[in-house]
């Protein structure tokens, strides 16, 4: 049995002097039309919201708000239609910093949308339309060749076509920059694209289901526990994963560490939740800008922790997504 490294918020010296190495996301942008209510709805039936608006959103769009908030220098590949959501997208992206030239506008497709409802308790239930992400494909990831050059991090996620993923994957791979791939929405992907990434970031549900619906650890287990998952990944060629646990906080698998240090518990940080939507989004933007920044993964998931429960605490994703002083300043009180 490997020994393992408990750390919690605060535990790392995270606050580091280096200078940050560009980060590039690919993928999507959506509006989010989200619907407040008591509570979610079950099947067939009708509640009664309270409140609605519309936001700028999108997994691809989020994280780059979010490690361009976290003071990362942020590229941003993907498409929207020519239509006031993709304007309003446009908008916030650039307005958050992140560099939007790989941005294509579409005039034959709509942006893409997503239909949330969020309850009382700030969990939600997320129904997504492509639309132009649907239309970003390889040829746009060659057309962008540049961006790539010089790239310390590519951030990858599900929600555009798994070919256009692998060959960001590759473009990021042939760079020479880290690989970080979030799994989600879940979908089985080739041994190809495992081989490319460098970071996988999945919940528990989705390493089971990577792993041939595995058995993972009670959310609440001692790090130890996940030793079988980390060979597990392992075997499949993937050494470093971060696997989220929700309340109760991640785990770190990273086989490319000392011994010592292989299994990372880090504790959850603790706050009142408001809407957790797109707070997942906050935390993979978040390792991805402190893996720009030179840091551990056991450190960059310390910080996204924080990262990710700050922005639960107000409503809608991008304007909820705290600066690096927020994150720091609760890390030092944890």
């Amino acid at each position: 049995m490997n020994p393992v490294s408990p750390v919690g918020p605060g535990a790392n010296g995270l606050a580091k002097a280096s200078r940050p190495g560009r980060i590039v996301v690919v993928g999507s942008l959506n509006a989010d039309l989200t619907i407040y209510c008591e509570r979610l709805p079950q099947p067939g039936e009708t509640v009664h919201g309270n409140g609605f608006a519309v936001n700028p959103g999108g997994k691809s769009a989020n994280q780059a708000v979010a490690a361009s908030k976290l003071g990362g220098t942020v590229s941003l590949i993907g498409a929207v239609g020519d239509d006031a959501n993709g304007a309003m997208l446009l908008a916030s992206t650039a307005g958050a910093g992140v560099d939007v030239a790989g941005v294509r506008r579409s005039a034959d497709v709509a942006t893409g949308v997503a239909v949330i409802a969020v309850d009382a308790q700030g969990e939600n239930n997320i129904i997504i339309s492509a639309g132009a992400n649907g239309t970003l494909g390889p040829a746009d990831i060659a057309a962008s060749a540049d961006v790539f050059d010089g790239a310390s991090v590519v951030c990858l996620c599900l929600e555009v076509s798994l070919e256009t993923v692998e060959a960001a994957a590759r473009s990021g791979h042939d760079a020479g920059a880290t690989v970080l791939l979030n799994l989600s929405p879940y979908a089985e992907i080739a041994q190809s694209l495992a081989d490319l990434s460098d970071v996988l970031l999945v919940n528990a549900h989705e390493a089971s289901l990577f792993l041939g619906d595995a058995e993972m650890p009670d959310a609440g287990a001692d790090a130890s526990a996940w030793e079988p998952v980390r060979r597990q990944f392992e075997e499949h060629g993937l050494k470093r994963v971060l696997v989220t646990l929700g309340a109760q906080g991640s785990v770190v698998l990273d086989s490319q560490t000392t011994i010592r240090t292989q299994i990372t518990r880090i504790a959850p940080t603790k706050v009142n939740a408001v809407d957790t939507t797109g707070a997942g989004d906050a935390f993979t933007g978040a390792v991805a800008a402190r893996l720009a920044a030179g840091e551990t993964l056991g450190e960059a998931a310390a910080f996204a922790s924080v990262t990710a429960a700050l922005a639960a605490t107000k409503k809608g994703t991008q304007a909820a997504y705290p600066g690096v002083e927020d994150v720091l300043a609760n890390l030092r009180v944890s």
